[in-house]
């Protein structure tokens, strides 16, 4: 099963050009490099949906917290899905 996780856009690490970006995105506190080349349009306080270190999409951050809710619902360790 593949599984994105919603974390919020705190700061641009790395970038190239427009197009490749590396960001850091919090997930709750918990901090990861995130590669943003598929959504070149996400800016800083967006929330993206991360899948195997790259975003794959942006979402409100109402969308975010729900679905963060559901896994946690579910019991999954938030910081082993990251």
């Amino acid at each position: 099963m593949c599984l994105a996780v919603p974390g919020k856009l705190e700061r641009i690490v790395t970038e190239l050009d427009p197009t490749f970006r590396i960001g850091e995105v919090s997930f709750e506190g918990v901090k990861k490099e995130v590669n943003l080349a598929l959504v070149p349009e996400a800016k800083l306080g967006d929330y993206v949906l991360v899948h195997v270190g790259a975003a794959i999409g942006i979402i409100d951050e109402d969308e975010a917290h729900k679905t963060m809710q559901v896994l946690k619902d579910m019991g999954e360790d938030i910081e082993e899905l990251k």
